[in-house]
């Protein structure tokens, strides 16, 4: 499928400035829509989950706009992106400012969010770190191994590989090792922004729309 004739979705979650996502597909040359429409979303054939903020609030802006059961309908490629990828997961320790509880999350991966412990390292982990991939994974063809990505977040997903439920396909060391990248069947995630990591991560968006 050529790039002009694949239709190219950014799930309009209305907590995400999704503007250098959007630049960054159309850098490589793809047309890309930005919508929360139902016919649009589930006709696609690659979608990207951005998120910014946190899991409570992001989670509140699904529910309102009925993206929470959209979202687990798609059954293309989708791309969670920071805050996009751990919503992906069973619950977020995140929360807002009123928030007592965790936060229940879309449950399409087996691993929980939780707080980094990161010891004598400062939160958010923010700046570049080295990513170790998941041997010949297609999310990250012709990317060279230990490449750096830019990250900036306080949650994460432990590694893990849950039956059914997805696993880790990346990691990265921050205080303790955590989950870069996830996959769970055509549920894709990455913590770090690709759209702000330079040559590997354009890479990696050209080898999602490609896959």
């Amino acid at each position: 499928m050529t790039a002009s004739s694949q239709q190219v979705v950014i799930i309009d979650t209305g907590c995400a400035n999704v503007s250098s996502v959007r630049f960054a597909i159309e850098r490589l040359g793809y047309p890309v829509t930005v919508s929360k429409d139902p016919e649009v979303v589930l006709a696609a054939d690659k979608l990207f989950l951005p998120g910014v903020g946190t899991a409570s609030e992001a989670m509140k802006n699904l529910e309102e706009r009925d993206l929470i059961t959209l979202v687990k309908k798609v059954d293309k490629p989708l791309l969670g992106i920071c805050l996009g990828m751990q919503l992906l997961g069973e619950f977020s320790e995140e929360q807002g400012q009123s928030g007592t509880e965790q936060v229940n999350c879309l449950g399409l991966c087996g691993a929980p969010v939780k707080k980094m412990q990161t010891g004598d390292l400062p939160l958010p982990h923010m700046g570049w770190n080295t990513v170790s991939t998941e041997p010949d994974h297609p999310l990250f063809k012709d990317i060279p191994a230990e490449s750096y990505f830019y990250f900036v977040h306080s949650y994460a997903m432990p590694v893990f590989d849950a039956p059914q439920k997805g696993r880790t396909i990346a990691r990265c060391e921050y205080g303790q090792p955590f989950t870069a990248a996830v996959q769970s069947g055509n549920y894709y995630g990455v913590q770090f922004h690709p759209e702000r990591s330079s040559k590997a991560g354009s890479q990696l968006i050209k080898n999602f729309l490609e896959m």
